[in-house]
């Protein structure tokens, strides 16, 4: 049994997220829900309002920052709004106002918003490692060392996941899939659980590949 019941997911949706960190995180709850629907997962924005994420992908959250909804974890995706997200006051006072018992994560650029915030401080963490053509041209860089110039006194880790207590990063975008299962691991359900969840979806031999890429 869980050492909680109910785990509740909140994931921030904003404009130009990527659609697969989100949704994949997503996917992984929404899959688990099968076996035990006091599992949740919802959206959260900083306003009720549909939101445009990557490639036009238009979505509804459930919930803006002002409803304050319950929660035990709050997952940030990546894309290319977390260039504006990194100086989005009305984010990060959010996050700062979320109980301890909360838990911070994310994928990908993600964690740069925690890094901007100063929150990876002396911390491990993690980012995207594979570039776009952008990225690594001239004119770009690979997410992964901009998020060590982001956040110089943060440990860079290479590692799929990073669990450092409260926060927790992923790396790549398919990442969001190994923080969904990692999730549900610190949720207190048991591997055959996750295990299970993973054969479901035919993404068990992936899940084994990624299953031990953690670090903390």
């Amino acid at each position: 049994m869980p050492a909680k019941s109910g785990f509740r997911l909140g994931i921030y949706v904003f404009k130009d997220a990527e659609v697969i960190d989100y949704a994949a995180p997503y996917g992984v709850f929404s899959v688990a829900r099968r076996l035990d629907p006091e599992l949740e997962a919802f959206l959260i924005a900083d306003a009720m309002r549909p939101v445009q994420t990557q490639a036009g992908l238009t979505v509804l959250p459930n919930y803006c920052f002002q409803d304050r909804p319950d929660m035990d974890a709050f997952l940030i995706p990546g894309g290319f709004g977390t260039r504006q997200e990194m100086n989005n006051g009305s984010l990060h006072r959010y996050i700062e106002s979320l109980p301890e018992k909360c838990l911070l994560t994310s994928v990908c650029t993600g964690s740069w918003v925690y890094g901007k915030m100063g929150l990876l401080d002396g911390i491990a963490a993690t980012n995207r490692k594979e570039p776009d053509r952008l990225e690594a041209s001239q004119m770009g860089k690979v997410p992964i060392e901009r998020l060590a110039e982001i956040a110089p006194a943060c440990r860079i880790s290479r590692a799929r996941v990073v669990d450092s207590g409260r926060i927790i990063t992923g790396g790549g975008i398919a990442s969001g899939m190994e923080m969904g299962f990692h999730l549900l691991r610190r949720a207190g359900y048991e591997e055959s659980f996750i295990s299970d969840v993973a054969r479901i979806m035919e993404y068990h031999a992936a899940y084994e590949v990624y299953r031990n890429d953690i670090e903390g």
